[in-house]
């Protein structure tokens, strides 16, 4: 990896502390030379392709990233915070994420 494209040089121009998909479009653009629709598209595509196969059941694994999934969750009884009211929460899906100890190691400063 040239150290144009290190995690640490790219993030560097970042101006916010949110990554966003028009900040990593413009990162693609800059550090691979890609014009910046050919950017944007392959941004795009990559979270659509993720958003399918999630929906499809599928777990999603990015080697020293981590693991995005779906976990079921039960129904059960909620309760309005302004009114003491109870309301039921029904059974739904959730993304989860679990992080990679190489991803955590690298959050850490190791």
């Amino acid at each position: 990896m040239t150290d144009s494209l290190k995690p640490s040089n790219l993030i560097a121009s970042i101006e916010t502390p949110t990554l966003t998909k028009a900040e990593l479009s413009e990162m693609l653009f800059d550090k691979l030379g890609l014009n910046k629709r050919e950017a944007k598209d392959m941004v795009e595509a990559f979270f659509d392709l993720m958003g399918e196969s999630l929906t499809r059941g599928r777990e999603v694994k990015f080697s020293g990233f981590g693991n995005f999934g779906l976990r079921r969750k039960a129904a059960r009884p909620g309760r309005n915070p302004r009114t003491g009211e109870l309301i039921p929460i029904e059974a739904r899906q959730v993304v989860t994420f679990h992080a990679s100890q190489k991803l955590k190691d690298q959050v850490q400063g190791d």
